[in-house]
């Protein structure tokens, strides 16, 4: 920092101090402490993705159908639990509400996909008077979401029963 004392060395050379000193500029960027912060981010990310899905717990039912493929926008979700309560996304709804909640909806939105999300043990006569209010609504794209791993219908009776019935 200042002015440095200037000895004389053996040869009657002498030491000078400058911008060639002992250490030269280091041209280098260190990015082990950037590495560092980009994983830690990478796995809260991790982490926290499978929490920012719609958080209505719901049994839904199981079926052999694919995963619908991801949108830009996010996703509008309703759910209908066992106990007949409708969310819009996370907020309980009344179901004379729903329609006017809906239309509302349905002006600030690009795309005309809902997610519909039922639990397995409401009444399919519930579930189509919902689907009836999203088509009022102004959704006629309609995404009935459900479990994977459920069975799959091959066309085979199963063994022991008869494919008539009673």
């Amino acid at each position: 920092m200042g002015a440095g004392v200037m000895k004389k060395a053996e040869g009657g050379s002498r030491r000078r101090r400058g911008a060639k000193g002992r250490h030269g500029v280091m041209a280098e960027i260190n990015v082990t402490p950037m590495v560092d912060v980009m994983l830690v981010l990478l796995i809260i990310f991790m982490v926290a993705a499978p929490m920012m899905t719609v958080g209505v717990p719901l049994e839904l039912p199981k079926t052999a159908a694919k995963a619908v493929p991801t949108e830009q926008e996010e996703p509008l979700t309703i759910s209908l639990q066992r106990d007949g309560t409708v969310s819009l996304m996370n907020t309980p709804v009344e179901e004379a509400e729903l329609v006017e909640k809906l239309r509302a909806v349905s002006q600030e939105r690009t795309s005309d996909k809902v997610y519909l999300r039922a639990d397995g043990g409401i009444e399919y006569a519930h579930v189509v008077q919902v689907m009836g209010a999203l088509n009022a609504g102004g959704f006629t794209n309609i995404v009935l979401v459900t479990d994977t791993g459920g069975p799959q219908l091959t066309g085979k009776a199963p063994t022991g029963t008869t494919a008539g019935g009673n």
